[in-house]
């Protein structure tokens, strides 16, 4: 059988709105092939087998794949019979289009495949077939992983009651959805990392909190060891350590300066001074324990009244000292009361010219010294 050179191909409008240009060419295509050929009828349909050079001369714009997708899209579809080995694979197509005939006329592609395939609800032991998963190996999907699918896709659609007219159509969409979003989930996992005690923010995340957010070094500096401490002992992982970095230090730096603003007045100290509960809050954002931080307040308080000393900010040099006490608690196991009141000593040696008066609250507040 031949088909002349260069013959037309005839294209439904309506049939390619419907179930696709290329498929709605291609069963214009098999349907010329059955008024041509001579199909054998079996089981009330009229099977016939085509060769990859025949469809070649027909549609040189397709190759052996193409044919292959576009037949199994029919077959999805519930419009094209199939019984033949992948397409890609043998080189030949055994087919049947999917309406019965009675021996005495030619058969045609149905003009509505919508109306001529019936719908029906899912089976319980419903399973893809071996075509099925030949079609999602395809995509580099392994057959396990594509019938891990198969019992929640079963519920599903079973809950939900409603009749498809291609259950393999709905499966194949709903395991690519399913394996695209596992294939996410494996990039994004394998560039998580646990934090480590030797952790830093990158040079770009210093330079978006000391550059654009005006944020004292000093202060990032201060957040580093708290924030390291936290997520170490929490044990997760992530590929954002520097995003949660920054929103960490933006977060702290605001409550810090909301502190200084709200006390701003110099005076000594109160004999019944308490600090602000802004003041937990900020500590609480250091991972620093609030009993921790009301442990210390009576020996501050003594400490600066005897000093007679006055300040414009009480709660800052309160947060000053919570931060020492607090790194001395986690970084020298011997700290004693005497290496505590040394700390209050510091805050006022002779060296520090001007005293709080001539700095800052803002350079009182990320002063280091007591690091050294």
């Amino acid at each position: 059988m031949s088909l002349i050179p260069e013959k037309p191909l005839t294209l439904s409008p309506s049939l390619a709105a419907t179930i696709g240009l290329e498929e709605a060419l291609l069963l214009g295509i098999l349907g010329d092939f059955l008024d041509h050929g001579s199909p054998q009828r079996h089981n009330n349909f009229d099977w016939l087998e085509v060769s990859a050079i025949q469809l070649q001369r027909v549609a040189p714009f397709w190759n052996d794949r193409d044919i292959q997708r576009i037949t199994t899209n029919l077959r999805n579809q519930g419009i094209l019979l199939i019984a033949s080995a992948p397409f890609s694979e043998s080189g030949q197509l055994r087919f049947a289009v999917n309406e019965t005939s009675t021996g005495n006329e030619p058969v045609k592609p149905p003009s509505n495949p919508v109306v001529t395939r019936s719908a029906n609800a899912i089976a319980q032991n419903w399973q893809p077939d071996a075509e099925l998963l030949r079609q999602l190996a395809q995509y580099n999907i392994p057959q396990a992983f594509a019938l891990e699918q198969v019992p929640e896709f079963v519920t599903y659609w079973s809950e939900r009651g409603e009749p498809q007219h291609s259950w393999g159509s709905k499966f194949i969409k709903q395991v690519l959805k399913q394996w695209r979003q596992q294939q996410a989930r494996d990039t994004r996992q394998s560039r998580e990392l646990s934090m480590s005690p030797d952790w830093r923010p990158s040079q770009d995340a210093m330079e978006i909190l000391t550059r654009q957010a005006g944020i004292s070094k000093h202060f990032v500096e201060d957040a580093i060891p708290e924030f390291v401490l936290y997520w170490c002992e929490r044990g997760e992982a992530s590929s954002t350590w520097n995003s949660r970095f920054i929103l960490h230090i933006k977060k702290q730096w605001a409550r810090f300066t909301a502190v200084i603003k709200s006390d701003a007045e110099p005076r000594p100290i109160n004999t019944d001074w308490q600090p602000d509960d802004t003041v937990y809050d900020v500590l609480a954002l250091a991972n620093i324990d609030r009993q921790f931080a009301e442990q210390q307040v009576a020996e501050f308080v003594l400490y600066w009244r005897d000093t007679g000393r006055v300040e414009s900010s009480w709660n800052t040099r309160f947060l000053q000292n919570v931060k020492r006490q607090w790194a001395r608690q986690n970084t020298l196991p011997d700290a004693s009361p005497a290496s505590t009141a040394s700390s209050h000593e510091r805050q006022q040696r002779p060296n520090r010219t001007g005293g709080s008066r001539g700095r800052s609250a803002v350079q009182q507040l990320t002063d280091r010294s007591w690091a050294s």
